[in-house]
């Protein structure tokens, strides 16, 4: 009997069942990135999606994306075990719970993953610039927009990339990510305790998950953008009253959750009516704006400097005591008392104080509310007594 019939219809049905299953898994990915618009949780389900059992398979995988204001690829996300040990007991305890893409991407496992884990620790300083006379493999695959694979017979070729020289591998991909033709980041993946072989097959599918993750980074990316300037003053590009109310709520359910102080300064300029009225109120949005830099460049990470309204300002200080605040605000105005104030169409420069309130919750105020009305009796006190002061509430 002549079998090349059948083995050839035993080769079409294989071939079937794995076209069945990258489609299967490609609908499954692009559903859930088009469930979202958080840039976070998009890159965690790509690369989720690349190293999980139901997705691609890969053992790791690092995300680097394109960062236009430091002209620099740089990296965001990155999961993978730390080691065969811990790769062995991940892929058990999957196999045992018979965990779907759908179990995995949960977005309560996000903040577990996000600047977490060995494997992202030892690329988080990596910054690759984009223009550069030394040729590197991240660099290579972003301009050429086309996958690299480096086999493992090639590798040590490369042993002087800066890539390379902290992410040990035995073979791997990069894959950059586009949108209309233009490469916003790129992947890079590997098999390191499997051993798997990277193919043709594992590049092409690869490729088709790039594609529809470079468009939702992009529509992520653009979306926040958006949501930057609905939520930015138009004058100072501070955060606006409306953030600031919907933000102080939420520090102060996470202050009392966490049992943990928030502080509160309210910032209004001295004699800002008189100085419009003197030198007009284009040199007026000077000073706003040149305050705005001043409280910016003031603020910690987690802090929050806002235009309240007018010639009003606030900052939210997270984690921050009564006793620390009070630090900071003096910081922050003997800093504008020291500043000089550029005027309009005029090398002649300004003096301007400001006089700030100060109050903490839950010491003293348990509501946003109450919060905001202690801070700004505070700040009224120290008008009423001189200006160019900080009182507490």
């Amino acid at each position: 009997m002549n079998q090349e019939p059948l083995n050839h219809q035993v080769k079409a049905d294989n071939e079937l069942d794995r076209a069945r299953r990258e489609l299967s898994i490609l609908y499954e990915i692009s559903n859930a990135m088009r469930s979202t618009l958080d840039l976070d949780y998009i890159l965690y389900i790509i690369l989720t999606s690349v190293t999980s059992h139901t997705g691609l398979g890969f053992n790791r995988a690092i995300l680097f994306l394109k960062n236009p204001a430091e002209r620099c690829l740089e990296a965001k996300m990155a999961i993978g075990p730390e080691s065969p040990e811990a790769a062995q007991k991940i892929w058990e305890y999957i196999s045992r719970c018979d965990q779907d893409l759908d179990d995995l991407i949960n977005k309560d496992k996000l903040e577990q993953k996000v600047g977490q884990g060995a494997l992202f620790k030892s690329v988080e300083r990596l910054k690759i610039p984009l223009v550069t006379k030394d040729e590197n493999l991240l660099i290579t695959a972003y301009n050429n927009g086309t996958a690299m694979h480096i086999p493992e017979e090639k590798i040590s070729q490369y042993a002087f990339d800066p890539l390379l020289q902290v992410f040990r591998t035995n073979e791997l991909v990069i894959m950059p990510l586009k949108a209309k033709n233009q490469v916003n980041g790129v992947i890079i993946a590997d098999n390191l305790y499997t051993r798997k072989p990277i193919t043709e097959n594992d590049l092409r599918i690869f490729t088709m998950l790039a594609n529809q993750a470079g468009l939702a980074i992009e529509n992520s990316q653009l979306y926040e953008i958006i949501k930057h300037k609905s939520r930015s003053d138009a004058i100072t590009g501070l955060w606006n009253h409306g953030f600031f109310q919907d933000q102080l709520t939420l520090e102060i359910e996470r202050s009392q959750k966490a049992n943990i102080p928030v502080s509160l300064l309210m910032i209004d300029i001295d004699n800002f009516k008189e100085l419009n009225d003197a030198y007009g109120h284009q040199n007026g949005d000077i000073v706003l704006k040149e305050m705005a830099g001043i409280l910016k460049d003031s603020s910690r990470d987690g802090d929050y400097a806002c235009r309240y309204g007018g010639e009003e300002f606030s900052i939210i200080l997270t984690q921050t005591t009564k006793d620390h605040g009070y630090v900071i605000a003096e910081r922050i105005r003997e800093r504008i008392a020291g500043h000089c104030f550029p005027k309009f169409s005029s090398a002649e420069q300004l003096k301007v104080t400001v006089s700030i309130g100060l109050a903490t919750s839950p010491q003293d105020a348990q509501t946003k509310e109450s919060l905001i009305l202690q801070a700004d009796k505070a700040m009224y006190a120290a008008k009423r007594s001189g200006k160019n002061k900080t009182c507490l509430g």
